[in-house]
């Protein structure tokens, strides 16, 4: 990409001079001002290109009462945006959101002491927000409402914001680069899971980042009596889904390791990964960033379980009055790729057959027919169906569990979280379904 082209898609400008009105106007008088001072856009500094574009936009604003005040007084679906009187470090952010039709109603681009803001005109969907979410440069940190997005850019680091922009055009031309970024943005998240040990019976460390986590996220959260982390998110009238991974590691993380990566497959240099199961942590806070935004109707309960490597004894020790109103749920601590274990070793079910066709319908949905029934080992999916609770426990990814040959393949975690997505987002489980599970 030659230069000029990324400094204007950068800062919101269609590179193929496509510009109409009055941002066609204050391009050409940047250009004009630009030559004048022997500046070339080959050469010219980014810095020294967002200055030319505030001087002169100072000017067009001066001489011209009749442009378009801030954002705000603008309908995007119906005029063009006024890009000159938009914060400089959010203008292309809103521009290709706009072109996406992820339509903005006012921004600000916090001016390198506050954060960002960006203001929506309708409730953002959980499509929407992935492609923002995905596009989120790894070390802004991003807080979604219905209709408001809030980045949080580290001090001196407001340049992220230019670099989120870029991938915001590089995703409406090329939808197929989502994926890209978002395997990214997915890969950032394990890392910092993967950084904190937790033994079986030393899980305080890790127990403490997530209770952190889902104050932000949940509407209730608890540690029980026995250690567990327990968490609900209420999304209007439907079934009770509990979602649960373990925060234990069967051995403590070596003190020498490094992460090594081959394309998309992990694994440690000393000891063993811990992919079992911070992939299945990571699989369940990135449905706690899609839940909200989804259209799913219902109640999220969250069990992050402690012990599990030791016979299970976390959910074994589940406080009871947590799991009364449980209608169903899905364990997230299966090796390998696209299994749907709905059964101890084919001797003991977990549930009615139906219960684990949702998640091979789910799968053709989203694109990903392989997805599944099969017989499985011990984890907490055969306690919750012990409990009396259907149950089914999916694959994240992970191979050679317990060993220092365990490896973790984050692509197929990902796709763990977009089937989970495909079941939310559709309402595929029912009240319906659970008498006949049940039954």
């Amino acid at each position: 990409m030659e230069k000029w082209t990324k400094l204007m898609i950068r800062h919101g400008f269609h590179p193929e001079d496509m510009e109409t009105g009055i941002t066609s106007q204050w391009l050409a008088q940047t250009f004009a001002a630009l030559i004048q001072r022997h500046q070339h856009l080959d050469t010219i500094s980014e810095t020294d290109w967002m200055e030319a574009l505030q001087q002169t936009a100072k000017q067009i604003v001066f001489y011209n009462d009749d442009i378009p005040g801030r954002e705000t007084l603008v309908d995007p679906t119906k005029n063009e945006l006024p890009l000159i009187q938009i914060d400089p470090y959010v203008r292309g952010i809103v521009r290709w959101l706009n072109m996406m039709h992820i339509y903005t109603v006012y921004s600000c681009d916090g001016e390198g002491v506050r954060p960002a803001t960006i203001y929506f005109l309708e409730d953002l969907s959980a499509q929407q927000l992935a492609i923002i979410r995905a596009c989120t440069p790894p070390h802004v940190r991003i807080r979604a409402e219905k209709r408001k997005v809030t980045l949080f850019y580290q001090r001196g680091h407001i340049d992220d914001l230019l670099t989120m922009a870029e991938r915001l055009y590089n995703v409406w031309r090329n939808p197929e680069l989502l994926m890209t970024y978002r395997l990214e943005t997915f890969k950032h998240r394990l890392y910092s899971l993967l950084s904190i040990n937790g033994k079986s019976g030393g899980e305080a460390m890790i127990r403490q980042m997530l209770y952190r986590k889902l104050q932000q996220k949940t509407d209730w959260r608890e540690i029980d009596d026995y250690g567990n982390l327990l968490a609900a998110v209420y999304c209007g009238n439907g079934p009770t889904i509990l979602l649960s991974a373990h925060m234990d590691t069967v051995r403590p993380f070596s003190t020498k390791r490094t992460i090594i990566e081959n394309g998309t497959v992990l694994n440690s240099s000393h000891g063993i990964l811990g992919a079992d199961d911070r992939a299945g942590i990571a699989v369940i806070l990135e449905i706690l960033d899609f839940i909200r935004h989804s259209r799913f109707k219902g109640t999220l309960k969250i069990a992050f379980t402690v012990e599990e490597e030791i016979g299970c004894l976390g959910s074994r020790h589940i406080d009871p009055t947590f799991l009364q109103d449980v209608d169903a749920a899905i364990v997230v601590d299966r090796r390998g790729m696209r299994d749907i274990v709905t059964s101890y070793a084919g001797i003991m079910p977990f549930c009615d057959d139906n219960y684990g066709r949702i998640f091979e319908t789910a799968g053709a949905l989203a694109g990903m027919p392989d997805w599944k029934m099969a017989p499985g080992g011990l984890s907490d999916a055969k306690v919750f169906a012990e409990f009396g609770i259907p149950s089914v426990n999916l694959s994240v990814g992970y191979e050679h569990e317990h060993t220092e040959l365990e490896t973790l393949d984050y692509k197929a975690t990902l796709e763990t979280v977009m089937l989970l997505e495909t079941v939310f987002e559709n309402n595929m489980i029912t009240k319906e379904l659970f008498a006949t599970c049940k039954g």
